[in-house]
């Protein structure tokens, strides 16, 4: 089963560029590039990856991210921002489900790897709790 990655980036073409690289690594990815998009795809669609920018215009990331965790418990969310304000480390405090936090300019080799990591990290921690 192919691994389900919701992008939340205002800037649509960035957006694109790293959906259509990802769809290309195999994994089955949308985009949503404003919070009501996020928030119909989160209450629609089950997701395994949340990538969302953390400076997303007009929009509360903290509402969209506790909305992706409430939806889906488990969800790995991958926080991007061109800001280094959280750079820190303060946002794994505010997002429990925050597994990684990549300042931009992103490649999409990096981020390819990065959703990659927390797929796998996620599978076997579910498969260690059926055990």
């Amino acid at each position: 089963m192919q691994t389900q990655v919701l992008i939340v980036e205002a800037q649509e073409s960035l957006g694109k560029l790293w959906q259509n690289f990802l769809k290309r690594q195999g994994f089955d990815v949308a985009l949503a590039v404003s919070q009501k998009d996020a928030i119909d795809s989160l209450r629609f669609d089950q997701w395994d990856v949340l990538v969302i920018d953390l400076m997303l215009p007009n929009s509360s990331v903290l509402a969209i991210s506790d909305f992706a965790s409430y939806k889906n418990p488990d969800i790995s969310i991958i926080v991007v921002s061109a800001s280094s304000f959280f750079s820190d480390g303060s946002i794994f405090e505010l997002l429990p489900n925050a597994r990684c936090f990549m300042n931009q300019p992103i490649e999409p080799d990096d981020l390819a790897a990065v959703v990659d990591h927390c797929t796998r990290t996620a599978n076997r921690d579910r498969a260690a709790c059926s055990s």
